[in-house]
């Protein structure tokens, strides 16, 4: 039996068990329940508090750098801290992030009372296990912890679930337990990954298998196989950047991405061809990945309404490997394990093909073979079309009227040419996110939640992928509409108080829901409606001056700039100051309205427009 010392509390034990899973930082709203953990976890000096302005913020810095880190925690106080933070846990659970909530509930003796005489105090609900019930929704695993005797175990097998499931965890401490003795942490927390069989590899072999014969069954006109990867959420979850780079390096496959899994790996790779995000996408590589390639290996990519851009499902030429399981064509198998199925794929494609056997340009391809009456613009290769995304947004004098399609081309010319800094951009939901898909950028450098979509998601998360390690070094550059930056403005309070370079671009569209109207009524864009009549009623907003925010939140210690741009000429006049060190705009976080037409879009969701 383990013995229960005075020198290890329950509070000790969470602190240090946090710790060992690399966490660095620890985000939240504190109250009275919360109070003594933090205590504790101060004095353990090996976590840093980082208190925000709302609980949703902290669940959204936690998101952000569990995607970075592998593993992040938010901590919270009971019901009205909880229910906050839910829609983050939401978030993290839909996607598969790891997170640890915290949750500090009202202290044992307030509930006996309860159960004796109905006494409610702050913050309780007369059904004892609400929170609970709810956090069931959206975790692995959810505990509540009374007694200190059996809080090790809850605790541990909390984290392990964690770690293992790589969702999100639930943890509900009683007040008065955090000070209670308790047993040291003693081995330490590990994943426990599935077993691999014999049948487990007897059903690898089958899914690898089928997938070549897909291969086979869909050659071009040429007899040569013509497949491309479609690599995914989960090349990203389960840490498999460097497996997939083999794979492709090995075989020569020319490969796209989700928009999820936008810069999971180098985008300069040679096989890298462009994110695919169905009607949504470029139209050059919407051209490739559907019309040229013949059959599509989906590798941790999630099928998604945000994936799909529009489509309704995949068709009998695709593999989807994804959520445990293989599906080829019209046949599924289960239980194949993605960071099994990489390696023995590029074992067998170099064993069927060679080495370098698959390699292709689909954009050289696709150019030699167009027909007659073949738009004279598409690239002649993939190194062309790389260039158009580059020079596409060259500096330019002229002082038009900024666009969104403008917008993003400038910056991913500045990103890749004019600036010698490291960058983590930060997508919103909505148009912000289709307009940065197209950015090139390097391993890393992306982070946006695409199926859950929460709005105001990024100003939250930027905070998170700045603390986490593995980002220091970056800063952050956000993009986010306006409807979706008033929920959640206040969380620029953090980037100043921390003294965050982040770069905020508010997406001011005429203050509506420009993405809204174009789900709801899209004829509001078409070009003979434009100017006729107003959006729809709920769609419109209150006009904010986003940059004037930064004077609120600045102090003397802690700089903050706002400026507003709506022309060429401006955005050129910030793009060279933010280029340079001294400039003191670059001395903390800078917010910048963009101002945009009201009927402007992004060209990607002109699949939408009638």
């Amino acid at each position: 039996m383990t013995a229960i010392t005075t020198e290890c509390t329950v509070a000790r034990y969470l602190a240090l068990r946090l710790a060992e899973l690399g966490i660095t930082h620890l985000f939240g709203v504190p109250g009275n329940h919360l109070g003594p953990f933090l205590t504790t976890l101060r004095a353990e000096g090996d976590i840093e508090w980082v208190g925000t302005p709302t609980e949703g913020g902290a669940g959204q810095a936690a998101d952000a750098y569990a995607r970075v880190h592998g593993v992040g925690a938010a901590a919270v106080t009971y019901s009205v801290g909880a229910f906050n933070l839910l829609n983050a846990c939401g978030g993290a659970y839909v996607e598969q992030v790891p997170l640890v909530a915290v949750n500090a509930s009202p202290p044992y003796e307030q509930w006996q009372n309860y159960r004796a005489v109905g006494l409610l105090t702050s913050h309780m609900s007369p059904r004892p296990e609400s929170n609970l019930d709810v956090y069931r929704q959206v975790t692995v695993d959810a505990q509540v912890i009374s007694n200190p005797g059996l809080a090790p175990a809850q605790i541990d097998a909390a984290l392990t679930a964690c770690l293992t499931e790589r969702r999100p965890v639930y943890l509900e401490v009683m007040e008065d337990l955090w000070d209670e003795p308790c047993a040291e942490p003693g081995d330490p927390i590990l994943r426990r990954e599935r077993p691999f069989s014999a049948r487990n590899q007897l059903m690898l072999d089958n899914a690898v298998n089928a997938i070549l014969a897909l291969v086979e069954e869909h050659p071009g006109p040429d007899g040569r196989p013509r497949p491309i990867v479609w690599a995914g959420e989960e090349i990203d979850r389960f840490r498999l950047g460097g497996p997939l780079t083999d794979l492709v390096e090995a075989t020569g496959v020319p490969f796209c991405t989700t928009v999820g899994a936008k810069a999971v790996v180098d985008e300069d790779l040679t096989q890298f061809h462009g994110v695919y995000n169905g009607h949504a996408s470029h139209p050059d590589v919407h051209r490739i990945f559907k019309d040229w390639a013949t059959c599509r290996i989906g590798l941790g990519a999630w099928s998604t309404s945000k994936n799909l851009g529009g489509e309704q499902c995949v068709g009998g030429d695709w593999v989807m490997a994804a959520n445990g399981g293989v599906s080829v064509g019209t046949s599924y198998f289960p239980d194949v394990q993605l960071e099994h199925l990489l390696p023995a794929l590029q074992d067998a494609l170099v064993k069927n093909y060679g080495s370098g056997g698959l390699s292709a340009d689909y954009y050289a391809e696709a150019h030699a073979h167009a027909h007659h009456g073949t738009p004279v613009d598409r690239p002649a290769d993939l190194e062309q079309y790389r260039a158009s995304l580059r020079t596409s947004g060259s500096r330019s004098r002229h002082t038009e009227r900024l666009t969104y399609d403008g917008v993003f081309d400038r910056i991913n010319h500045f990103l890749g040419q004019e600036t010698r800094q490291d960058w983590t951009v930060v997508s919103d939901a909505a148009f912000s996110l289709i307009g940065s898909m197209n950015l090139s950028l390097s391993a890393g450098g992306f982070l946006s939640q695409v199926s859950w979509l929460s709005i105001g998601w990024s100003v939250g998360a930027a905070t998170g992928a700045a603390l986490a390690p593995e980002r220091g070094h970056a800063r952050p550059m956000v993009f986010v509409g306006d409807g979706a930056f008033q929920e959640t403005c206040q969380e620029i309070s953090t980037h100043t108080r921390l003294g965050l370079r982040s770069v905020v671009f508010v997406m001011d569209n005429g203050h509506f829901y420009g993405i809204e109207q174009m789900l709801v009524h899209p004829s509001y864009y078409a070009d003979d409606e434009r100017g006729s009549h107003d959006p729809d009623f709920y769609n419109v907003l209150h006009p904010w001056h986003y940059d004037r925010l930064a004077a609120v939140f600045a102090g003397k210690e802690t700089p903050a700039n706002g400026l507003s741009i709506a022309h060429t000429s401006e955005l050129e006049e910030l793009l060279t100051r933010l280029a340079d060190p001294t400039d003191q705009i670059n001395a903390g976080p800078l917010l910048v309205r963009v101002r945009l037409h009201r009927h402007d879009y992004p060209r990607a969701m002109a699949y939408k427009v009638p």
